[in-house]
């Protein structure tokens, strides 16, 4: 004889949730929310399995997540997964996750299904409708004719003459854009589930900043400090970052002022014997390189056929300073 299962009641299923819930928030420090619009529970299964492991994926009534999360955050003292809570608008689930944040994003991107244009949807892409033969029959030529497409027939066949912008990206689908594109067999959309914020263990940022290297981070980081040297400056306020800058900046007026007065200094001292005696530059100078052998020889070569060629003019009487 088998057993039977006793059914839950709706107060046993919300306590067995809440458990289930508040155990996820216990075990994992980091949560991806994810946006689900259009995903239907095959994909959602086939992400579960792909994610199986690290990542554990949560879906739910946002006010009943909501209020699990105010509840155990009040039990526990961890206030830190309260900033989950402005996070839980429109249709979303949650992973929770031990791996790496960019590698568990990457994979729920992989489970993308190609879908319908159905009418009302707000496209999320431009879809366009490329020239060729259709294979439709020329009776089928008032759809076209209906969103103005110019075709044609070929061996029996409508066949589109150009590509045609169908639909805009945010513009609505129409019935008859929708009933061109299931006889045509083109399937433009395709959807998955789209992480829209990341959690780790009490901060909240954007899914964009799991993209950085540290290369984007090293650069950001030397603007910001930049920026707060400049402005330190500006306002004469000492900070790490400009106290460089502003020693320099005071041994440069400490200087100005020796060389303007008595007051001395080793440093000072020799800057004013340089500009007394601005020969000492030339002295202090690194003496240029003689020249190479070779060059020195060749030098000397080109004088003494220099000099040859100048007595052989004296010696025809050909001088150009004969009288």
């Amino acid at each position: 004889m088998g057993i039977i299962k006793k059914k839950l009641s709706k107060t046993d299923k919300k306590h067995a949730y809440d458990k289930k819930l508040c155990q996820l928030l216990d075990e994992y420090p980091k949560v991806l929310v994810a946006s689900a619009n259009h995903v239907g529970s095959t994909q959602l299964a086939a992400i579960r399995r792909g994610i199986r492991g690290e990542s554990v994926m949560l879906m739910g009534k946002n006010t009943l997540i909501r209020r699990c999360i105010n509840v155990h955050a009040v039990d526990t003292g961890n206030e830190n997964i309260k900033a989950l809570v402005p996070l839980l608008q429109g249709n979303v689930g949650l992973i929770f996750t031990k791996g790496d944040l960019k590698e568990v994003r990457e994979e729920v991107a992989k489970y993308k299904v190609g879908a319908p244009a159905r009418v009302g949807l707000i496209a999320p892409i431009d879809v366009v409708v490329p020239a060729g033969n259709t294979g439709l029959d020329p009776t089928q030529t008032s759809f076209f004719q209906v969103l103005n497409i110019p075709t044609k027939i070929n061996k029996g066949t409508v066949e589109i003459i150009a590509n045609v912008d169908l639909i805009k990206k945010g513009d609505k689908v129409g019935s008859s854009e929708a009933a061109l594109l299931a006889k045509l067999g083109i399937r433009p959309f395709s959807y998955g589930l789209v992480i829209t914020q990341v959690y780790d263990d009490g901060s909240v940022f954007s899914p964009e900043v799991l993209d950085l290297t540290e290369e984007d981070l090293m650069e950001r980081f030397a603007s910001g400090v930049s920026m707060v040297a400049s402005l330190s400056l500006a306002v004469s306020y000492p900070t790490m970052a400009a106290a460089p800058h502003m020693f320099l900046n005071g041994y440069k007026n400490v200087l100005a002022v020796a060389l303007e007065t008595d007051y001395s200094y080793p440093h000072a001292d020799q800057i004013k014997e340089y500009l007394k005696d601005p020969s000492k530059f030339a002295v202090a100078a690194p003496v240029a390189a003689a020249p190479s052998g070779g060059a020195a020889a060749a030098a000397e070569e080109e004088k003494k056929e220099e000099s040859d060629g100048e007595s052989d003019a004296e010696g025809l009487g050909l001088s150009l300073f004969d009288d």
